[in-house]
């Protein structure tokens, strides 16, 4: 597997994101369990990088931050199978997925597509590409988030209702995906408002942080 993967927000073309993957965050947004993933796209152009300021879509009342383990695709792939899945990751980020959580309400309450709630200029953050051997257990890792130094989120990527081989076996049966296409694996629980002038700061296990 060859590439510049440190270079996966400016040349990739997609990213794929899953809802509602962690029971305790399923839990606090209400509707139940998933059966199988809950999928959403976000466009490219909603990558930021560290230190860039995060703009507050027009009318929205509700931001929200959620802190997630990206993984980065290495190869073509499509329809593959879970058990070759884990060869076609080329590492991992660190990634925010900000949430106009009433812009999703709505869309939530009415049907409609979750575009203007999740995709939204800036509306994922993300930190460095993480080579793949650096993360010695990509299902066992704790992922935090804090406000202003206020500790939201703290959980562990084993909590995943969905392993990271399931999702990208599942993704490629609907989605072909390209080297350093991404993929969000969702978010643990304590999604919380973050407001002008906040400062969120977010890590995975002591290997990486993000600001």
């Amino acid at each position: 597997m060859s590439g510049n993967f440190a270079r996966f927000a400016e040349v990739g073309t997609k990213i794929i994101a899953v809802g509602k993957n962690y029971r305790d965050h399923a839990g606090e947004v209400g509707n139940g369990l998933p059966e199988t993933p809950l999928l959403f796209l976000k466009p490219a152009s909603s990558y930021i990088t560290e230190g860039t300021p995060i703009k507050i879509p027009k009318r929205c009342s509700s931001l929200h931050h959620e802190i997630e383990l990206g993984v980065v695709i290495g190869q073509k792939e499509t329809d593959i199978s879970e058990g070759s899945a884990m060869n076609h990751v080329a590492g991992y980020v660190l990634a925010l997925d900000i949430t106009a959580r009433d812009f999703h309400s709505i869309a939530k309450k009415k049907g409609t597509p979750w575009d203007l709630a999740k995709g939204f200029d800036t509306s994922c953050p993300v930190g460095k590409f993480i080579p793949k051997d650096a993360v010695a257990d990509p299902h066992n890792s704790e992922l935090w988030c804090k406000v202003n130094g206020a500790l939201k989120q703290n959980g562990n990527t084993k909590d995943m209702i969905f392993n990271i081989p399931h999702l990208i076996s599942y993704i490629s049966q609907y989605f072909t995906r390209e080297p350093n296409d991404i993929i969000l694996t969702g978010t643990p629980a304590g999604v919380s408002v973050v407001k002008a002038g906040d400062v969120i700061q977010g890590g995975l296990a002591k290997l990486v942080e993000i600001k």
